[in-house]
C-alpha cells in the first residue's frame, strides 16, 4: 500500500555547505544520513475509535535526546486547514493522534506537514517533511439510482427486444473497487406477463428488455422493480420502480357487422348517403388504430360511386357522384374493403412462430338502379348559328332536333330558358327560334361577338323531364359605330412640350375601326392658326400647338374617321399648364406670407409717414381751436330725472353747473391749456359721491354703518382776471359727525316728508293769461363768443355799477386774478 510505503520512507539528506579556503576549489557533494524517522500512519474511514487514537510517532536525529530544547509542529489538512480538528501532535514526544472519525467520501486524503523547531529561538532545526495520508475505504455507501422512479409510455406494437427504458446508478465509494462495482437485476414485476428483463451495459447502466409482445386488452400498466447492488462487504443495494404504460395501437382489424349490403338509387340522379356500412373494431375509439378507411375494390369502373368515413360513428357512407342510366344497367354489384388508418400489428415473437398479417375485411354491396322518366335530349347539346347584327327581326335562326326514349316526341313542348336581351321567341310546338328585335353586336349581353341562349324541351312524363340545349349566335359586325375619343380631356405641358397625343376607339371590329384619320373641324380657319394634327393617321393623333398660348383650357373640335371614312364629330378639351418636371399640372401652392427685413422696414416707414401726417393735421387743427375756445356747459352727472313723479324726494342732487370750458382741472392761460395732475383726486371724489348717493337711495331704514363713510361735495370756483380763466375743483370733506343728520334728512324725503327738503317741490300757479312774447332764454348762449373775454370789460351802463362793486370787493380781499 502506497500510504504505508510512503510513511516508511526516510527523509532525503540535505546538501552540506561547501567549505574551502580557496573559492576556486570545486564544491563537493556530500552524502548525509537521513534525519527524519516516521512510523507507519494507517487511517481507516469511519473508525469507531476510541479517540484520541495514536496513529504515528515522529523523530528527528538532529535533536539531542538528552536536551529538551526542541518541539514538534504539525500543520496542513485536518489541522489548520478544513476539515480542522482531525489530527494532533505531542510537541515534546512527536506522537501523532487522530481526534475523530473521517469520511473518505468527503476527504479522500490529507496533506500533512511536519516541522521541528528550537524552543528558544523558534527557528527550524531541520527541513520540513510533507506527505499525503490516504484514507482506507470501507463499503459505507449503497448504490443510488439517478431516477428512483421512472414512468414510460410504450406503444403496444413495440416489437420484442430492447425497450426505450434506461437505468443508471452510481456509488460514492472508491472507484474501481468492489465497493463501487454495481450489478443490476429485476427483482419483481406486476403483472408477470409479458416478461420484462434487463441487459447491463456497464457497471453503471442497464436497459430493460421485452420478451414477447404487449397486449393492451390484457395489460395496460406494468410495474417493474429493479435492484442495484454493489460487491463490497457487506453488500449494499437500492431499488428503482419503473412504470410502463401501454399505449393502444392497431392490433385488431375492423370487421363488417353484416355479410351483405343492399341499396337503391334513381337513374340519372346524384345522391349522397344511399347506404351506410357498419364495422366493429376493438381498438381504442378515435385513434388511428380504430378509424376505418374504406375502399371500393370492384364494380366502380364507371366512377359512379365514392365512399367516405363518418368520423364519429366510423361507418362507411356510399355516395352516387355520377348519373347512371337504367337502360344500360339495372343492378350494380360492388366489393368494398375496410382497414385502419394505422397498419395492423401482429406479434412476431419467437414463441409465436411464423405469423402473417391477415388481409383487410371486405363485403359485397348491391345497388339497384330505379328507372325514372328520362328527359328529352337534343342531337347536339351545343349548336352554332351565324347572323348579321342589326338585321330586321322575324328571321328563323334555329330549329332543334329532339329525341325521347320514354315519351312521345309529339307531346314535347319547348321553352326559352335563357335569353338575357329578350331578342328571341320560341315556337312551343316545333322549338323554332325567331328574332323579335334587332341584335346589336356591341350590346353588353354579347361576349366576344357571341350571344348565348338556352332552350328547354319538356316531355309529358310523370314527373315531366326537361332536356336543355345551348345555342351560340355568332353576330357578324357592320359599320354602325363612329370613332370616339378615348379621353375628351388632355393635358399639354406648356413649359416643355408643344404636342399632345389624342387616342380614339371604335366599338366595331376590323375593317370598320382603326387606324383612324384625324382632322380639325375648322369652319372659319382660326383653328389652323393655332393648331395642327401630325401624325393624323393611326390609333392616335398628335395635336400640335402652333404658337405659345396662355395657360388655360381650350376646346378643339375634331373629325375622326375609320377605315370606311365613317366619321364622328368629337371635341377635345386641352388644358395648357405648367407641369414642372412631371406630366401633370402642378397644383396651386397655398398663399403664404413671410416678412423679411425689407418688408418690415417698409411697414415701419409707412407707419412713420402716417404718424407724421396725423401730427401735421393735429397741429393745423390745434392752432385754430386754440384761437377759439368755446365755453360749454359742464354736463354734470348725466342723470335722467323723471319730473312727473309727485311723491318722494328728487332722485339725485345735481352738481352746480358753470358755463365754463371743461379742462379737467387744468389752467387755460392766453388761449393755451395747461393741465394739472388733479384728475385722479377729482375722479375719486366724484365716484365716492355717486356711491354714497346710491346707498342712501336704496336704504329703507336707519341702520348702523359698519364702515366710515365720507360725503363729499364739490365746490366749483371760477376766476377771471387779465385775459385768463382758471378752472379749479376743490374738495371739502365733511366730518363724520354730520353723516347721521344727513342720512336722517334723506330718509324723511324718501318717506314723503318734504317740509325741510331744499329740493324742488311741485307747486300750482294761477293762470295769468297768454305768455310773454319774448323768446325763451334757453336760446341765449355765450359759447359762440369764443375764448376772448374782453366783452366783460364793457357790459354797458346796466352792469357797470355791479362790475365796479365786484372789482372793489376783490381788491379788499387781496385776490389775484
Amino acid at each position: 500500500m502506497r500510504a504505508v510505503a510512503l510513511l516508511l520512507l526516510v527523509a532525503f539528506a540535505a546538501l552540506s555547505d561547501a567549505h574551502g579556503r580557496n573559492r576556486s576549489k570545486r564544491e563537493l557533494l556530500l552524502r548525509s544520513k537521513r534525519r527524519w524517522v516516521l512510523s507507519t500512519i494507517e487511517l481507516t474511514e469511519e473508525d469507531p475509535g476510541p479517540y484520541p487514537k495514536t496513529i504515528s510517532q515522529m523523530f528527528n536525529d538532529k535533536t539531542d535526546k538528552d536536551r529538551n530544547d526542541h518541539e514538534y509542529v504539525l500543520s496542513g489538512t485536518g489541522v489548520n486547514v478544513e476539515p480542522m480538528g482531525v489530527f494532533h501532535i505531542n510537541k515534546d514526544t512527536g506522537e501523532v493522534y487522530v481526534l475523530r472519525p473521517v469520511d473518505r467520501e468527503k476527504t479522500p486524503f490529507f496533506h500533512i506537514k511536519f516541522d521541528i523547531l528550537n524552543k528558544n529561538t523558534g527557528q527550524p532545526i531541520d527541513r520540513q517533511l510533507s506527505f499525503d495520508v490516504e484514507i482506507k475505504d470501507i463499503n459505507d455507501n449503497a448504490p443510488n439510482f439517478n431516477k428512483p422512479r421512472i414512468t414510460e409510455n410504450i406503444k403496444e406494437n413495440t416489437p420484442e427486444g430492447t425497450l426505450p427504458v434506461r437505468l443508471e446508478a452510481s456509488d460514492m465509494d472508491q472507484m474501481n473497487t468492489l465497493n463501487s462495482n454495481i450489478t443490476f437485476r429485476v427483482v419483481s414485476q406486476k403483472p408477470s406477463e409479458p416478461k420484462i428483463t434487463l441487459t447491463q451495459i456497464d457497471s453503471r447502466m442497464a436497459h430493460l428488455q421485452l420478451i414477447g409482445c404487449f397486449d393492451y386488452d390484457k395489460v395496460k400498466t406494468l410495474d417493474v422493480i429493479v435492484e442495484a447492488r454493489d460487491h463490497g462487504t457487506p453488500s449494499l443495494s437500492s431499488t428503482a420502480v419503473v412504470t410502463i404504460n401501454v399505449v393502444d395501437t392497431n392490433t385488431h382489424p375492423p370487421v363488417f357487422k353484416s355479410n351483405k349490403y343492399e341499396g337503391k338509387v334513381e337513374e340519372a340522379t346524384k345522391q349522397r348517403g344511399i347506404l351506410k356500412l357498419e364495422v366493429e373494431d376493438k381498438d381504442t375509439p378515435q385513434t388511428p388504430g380504430w378509424r376505418a378507411k374504406y375502399t371500393i375494390v370492384k364494380g366502380n369502373e364507371g366512377g359512379l360511386f365514392e365512399i367516405e368515413t363518418d368520423p364519429n360513428t366510423n361507418e362507411g357512407i356510399l355516395n352516387v357522384i355520377k348519373e347512371s342510366d337504367f337502360e344500360r344497367t339495372e343492378l350494380l354489384t360492388l366489393e368494398i374493403s375496410v382497414e385502419n388508418e394505422e397498419p395492423l400489428f401482429v406479434c412476431k415473437a419467437a414463441s409465436a412462430g411464423d405469423v402473417k398479417v391477415p388481409p383487410p375485411a371486405s363485403v359485397k354491396v348491391t345497388v339497384e338502379i330505379v328507372d325514372i322518366n328520362d328527359p328529352p335530349y337534343f342531337d347536339k347539346p351545343t349548336n352554332d348559328v351565324y347572323q348579321k347584327e342589326e338585321e330586321e327581326p322575324g328571321k328563323v335562326l334555329f330549329t332543334p332536333n329532339v329525341k325521347d326514349d320514354d315519351s312521345d316526341i309529339n307531346n314535347i313542348r319547348y321553352k326559352l330558358l335563357y335569353d338575357p336581351a329578350k331578342w328571341m321567341e320560341i315556337d312551343k310546338k316545333t322549338g323554332q327560334i325567331k328574332t323579335v328585335k334587332k341584335m346589336d353586336r356591341e350590346s353588353p349581353f354579347v361576349k366576344d361577338g357571341i350571344y348565348n341562349i338556352t332552350i328547354g324541351a319538356i316531355d309529358d312524363g310523370n314527373p315531366p323531364a326537361t332536356g336543355t340545349c345551348t345555342v351560340l349566335i355568332h353576330l357578324r359586325d357592320i359599320n354602325d359605330n363612329t370613332p370616339k375619343l378615348v379621353n375628351n380631356n388632355v393635358i399639354l405641358c406648356g413649359n416643355k412640350e408643344e404636342m399632345v397625343m389624342i387616342a380614339a376607339q371604335d366599338s366595331d371590329v376590323h375593317p370598320y375601326s382603326g387606324p383612324f384619320t384625324f382632322s380639325l373641324r375648322d369652319t372659319d380657319g382660326t383653328l389652323k392658326q393655332r393648331w395642327k394634327i401630325k401624325p393624323d393617321v393611326g390609333q392616335e393623333g398628335g395635336l400640335i400647338s402652333l404658337r405659345t398660348l396662355p395657360y388655360g383650357n381650350y376646346s378643339v373640335p375634331l373629325l375622326i374617321q375609320d377605315q370606311q371614312s365613317i366619321g364622328g364629330n368629337n371635341t377635345v378639351v386641352v388644358t395648357i399648364c405648367d407641369c414642372g418636371k412631371s406630366t401633370v399640372c402642378l397644383s396651386p401652392e397655398p398663399f403664404t406670407a413671410s416678412a423679411g427685413s425689407s418688408s418690415i422696414g417698409a411697414i415701419f416707414a409707412a407707419l412713420l409717414l402716417f404718424l407724421l401726417l396725423l401730427l401735421a393735421v393735429i397741429c393745423k387743427c390745434g392752432n385754430n381751436s386754440l384761437n377759439h375756445i368755446p365755453i360749454v356747459q359742464d354736463e354734470g352727472n348725466q342723470t335722467l330725472i323723471k319730473y312727473n313723479q309727485e311723491g318722494g324726494g328728487a332722485e339725485c342732487m345735481t352738481k352746480p353747473s358753470l358755463l365754463l370750458t371743461s379742462t379737467n382741472g387744468g389752467t387755460t392761460r392766453d388761449g393755451r391749456k395747461q393741465v394739472s395732475q388733479t384728475d385722479a383726486l377729482i375722479k375719486d371724489v366724484n365716484d365716492k359721491y355717486k356711491a354714497d348717493l346710491y346707498t342712501l337711495q336704496n336704504q329703507s331704514s336707519m341702520g348702523t354703518l359698519g364702515m366710515h363713510q365720507r360725503d363729499a361735495c364739490q365746490i366749483y370756483r371760477g376766476q377771471n382776471m387779465n385775459n385768463s380763466l382758471r378752472y379749479q375743483r376743490s374738495i371739502n370733506l365733511q366730518s363724520q359727525q354730520h353723516i347721521a343728520d344727513h342720512i336722517g334728512k334723506r330718509l324723511q324725503v324718501i318717506n314723503g316728508n318734504h317740509e325741510n327738503c331744499p329740493t324742488y317741490q311741485p307747486h300750482q300757479y294761477a293762470y295769468e293769461g297768454q305768455g310773454s312774447s319774448c323768446q325763451t332764454l334757453d336760446k341765449i348762449s355765450v359759447s359762440n363768443l369764443g375764448d376772448d373775454f374782453q366783452f366783460l370789460n364793457d357790459l354797458g351802463p346796466k352792469f357797470k355799477t355791479l362790475g365796479n362793486i365786484c372789482h372793489e370787493a376783490v381788491k379788499e380781499k387781496n385776490i389775484k386774478l
